[in-house]
């Protein structure tokens, strides 16, 4: 049920990369959260280098502005901190590994939103009256 929305550099990730980055959020979410395998809700947004701007050494990092992207996940309120702990933790390490970038290019915001505010369809809201099992 995470949404998932990258800004990557426009120009910077091929095809196959842009969908071993999908592929990797959506793991991440199985790995950490033990989540279904299709629980998968992903945008990717390309951005030019006049519409996209990380910092490059913010809270003493080194960012590569050619490769930097930031990761908004809109994720059920409900999870504990040990939660997001390990799931900024394994999408951090499924993108380093899936598209060659530094743990210090990937900047992650999650977003909670209650439950009873995702409709996967029909215009009905399916957690409404109680969360996954997951």
């Amino acid at each position: 049920m995470p949404v998932f929305e990258a800004h990557i550099p426009r120009g910077r990730f091929s095809a196959e990369e842009k969908r071993a980055l999908a592929d990797a959020f959506s793991r991440s979410l199985v790995d950490a959260l033990g989540v279904p395998a299709d629980d998968r809700f992903v945008i990717l947004t390309e951005h030019g280098p006049d519409e996209l701007f990380i910092h490059p050494t913010f809270m003493d990092m080194e960012r590569d502005p050619t490769s930097a992207m930031i990761v908004t996940v809109m994720i059920g309120a409900r999870r504990p901190i040990e939660d997001k702990r390990k799931l900024v933790a394994a999408i951090t390490r499924l993108v380093v590994g899936a598209v060659g970038v530094t743990p210090d290019d990937v900047f992650i915001t999650l977003v909670p939103v209650p439950n009873e505010n995702f409709s996967f369809r029909r215009g009905e809201l399916q957690l409404a009256e109680g969360g996954p099992k997951w």
